[in-house]
């Protein structure tokens, strides 16, 4: 059995933690479900102290998925699979699985179109005050970065909640299928 890491990021009202859920819910046994934001988000006084860039995709951001790149790597020498979620940088993710020895890995950008975001943000969510310009300025970013490093990209506002499990659960399958 070869362990196998998939990680879920995105802006948010992307789809990314409805997606992570509904996936836990039907995981295999042999994989954990790892939410980045467990860690707590700070306040941006407390992300400062981090250094220059403390706002999203800035050096907190950094140094968080580079610590848990390094506590997923233990999983995975111990025969786990791993999906996580969360919202970070794609660069981010490839520097932590350079620095943490991953190589058995795939990000996934999970994505929507702002219209769908917005509508997420405001009605499901009751987050209005995120469905702004700089987050969708965030996910347009996140849509590049993502084109760049050649991952994929999930829509959620096209394709289903069953189809998108299906696909997790294809890329975590521990008889080799999914890679």
């Amino acid at each position: 059995m070869q362990s196998r890491l998939v990680v879920l990021t995105g802006a948010s009202g992307g789809g990314k933690t409805t997606l992570a859920r509904a996936f836990e819910a039907t995981r295999p046994d042999n994989t954990d479900v790892i939410f980045f934001d467990s860690v707590g988000v700070p306040s941006a006084e407390a992300m400062r102290a981090f250094g220059e860039g403390h706002q999203p995709g800035g050096a907190w951001q950094r140094a968080m998925t580079i610590r848990w790149m390094m506590k997923i790597a233990e999983f995975l020498r111990s025969g786990r699979s791993v999906l996580f979620e969360g919202q970070m940088r794609i660069a981010f993710v490839l520097e932590a699985f350079a620095l943490a020895g991953i190589s058995n890995a795939r990000v996934i950008l999970v994505d929507c179109n702002d219209t769908t975001r917005t509508t997420r943000l405001s009605k499901d969510r009751g987050q209005p005050e995120l469905a702004n310009a700089e987050m969708m300025g965030w996910a347009t970013y996140l849509r590049e970065e993502a084109t760049l490093a050649r991952c994929e990209i999930l829509d959620t506002g096209d394709t289903g909640i069953e189809e998108c499990v299906a696909r997790l659960t294809f890329y975590l399958d521990d008889d080799g299928r999914g890679r």
